[in-house]
Parts: structure tokens; C-alpha cells; sequence
């Protein structure tokens, strides 16, 4: 039986404790920690991205993964100097 009954939320929670697990077998047991050094990274290659390749990264995370990325996103708000 699944943990919330629909399969997109099941598949989401599956993908980020995988991924949680990843970085807690490297920086330590803290699950928190982990979460926020999740959003921390995914937050700041977000914000250095191009908003296209921003997005199309975005497209490809996990549902709750994807939340943490896009939180209190402002595009219009970027710098608009291109990097390289």
C-alpha cells in the first residue's frame, strides 16, 4: 500500500529521501541539514543559470524537490549581464 495513496506524491518522497540519504551519507545523520543544503545548492546554480536552462533544470526535479527550487524565485528580478 502506498504512504499517501496517489503515486506522484509517493514517487516524489521516494526520489528526495533517496536523494536526502546521498547527502547525509557524506555531511552526516542531520536530515534537516541535508534538506537545506539541498535548496542551498539547487538555489544558487538556479540563480546562475540562464532563466531558460533555469527552468528546463527545474522541469527534471522531483515534484517536492521542485518547490524548494522555485521558492521566492523572481526571474525579473536576475541580473541580465550574461555569465561565462
Amino acid at each position: 500500500m502506498s504512504a499517501t495513496g496517489l503515486e506522484v506524491f509517493d514517487k516524489t518522497l521516494q526520489t528526495t529521501n533517496i536523494w536526502l540519504d546521498e547527502i547525509m551519507a557524506d555531511h552526516g545523520p542531520d536530515r534537516r541539514l541535508a534538506w537545506h543544503m539541498l535548496g542551498a545548492v539547487l538555489r544558487t546554480l538556479r540563480d546562475w543559470l540562464q532563466i531558460e536552462l533555469a527552468a528546463n533544470l527545474g522541469a527534471e526535479l522531483p515534484l517536492l524537490v521542485r518547490g524548494a527550487y522555485y521558492d521566492r524565485y523572481r526571474p525579473r528580478d536576475l541580473p541580465t549581464s550574461s555569465r561565462s
